[in-house]
């Protein structure tokens, strides 16, 4: 049987390796650039990509799960990977408003600790949203990872 430790790290490398591709391969311009934006467009382009990130890191995770005999419970599986959808959506509605003067949601709560690198360093937002989406995979992976059949 494999371990704990073994089953979060197998785990966290596949949705970790889903994430990026389907950040930056699998979502389309039109979302990327709407998904931020107040209203039913914004909210509508949100949850198209969430919908296609969720799946690939599902596909990930099922294949991964499969080869490795890693045994996940299915609904740890799925409390991971919706764990890992909420929390994306709750970020990737912040898209573009890393900048803002009166920021809202993590941005604000970024804006703390972050203030004057936000204000300083254009590549700053970008950079905490990609450590707030890692944190969450981390969290969403000891789930998984905590039970096997």
């Amino acid at each position: 049987m494999t371990s704990p430790a073994a089953r979060f790290a197998a785990v966290y490398a596949a949705l970790t390796a889903s994430h990026e591709v389907a950040d930056y391969w699998v979502q389309n311009d039109a979302q990327a650039t709407a998904k931020g934006q107040a209203g039913r467009d914004g909210v509508t382009a949100c949850v198209k990509h969430v919908v296609t990130y969720t799946a690939v890191q599902a596909l990930a995770l099922t294949v991964t799960s499969r080869t490795l005999n890693l045994r996940l419970t299915p609904g740890r599986a799925a409390l991971a990977l919706t764990v890992s959808a909420v929390t994306h959506y709750v970020a990737d509605r912040q898209s573009g408003h890393w900048g803002d003067e009166q920021p809202r949601g993590i941005v604000r709560l970024a804006a703390i600790p972050a203030k004057e690198w936000l204000r300083r360093d254009p590549g700053a937002g970008p950079l905490l949203d990609q450590s707030w989406h890692k944190g969450w995979i981390a969290g969403a992976a000891l789930l998984a990872a905590g039970g096997a059949r």
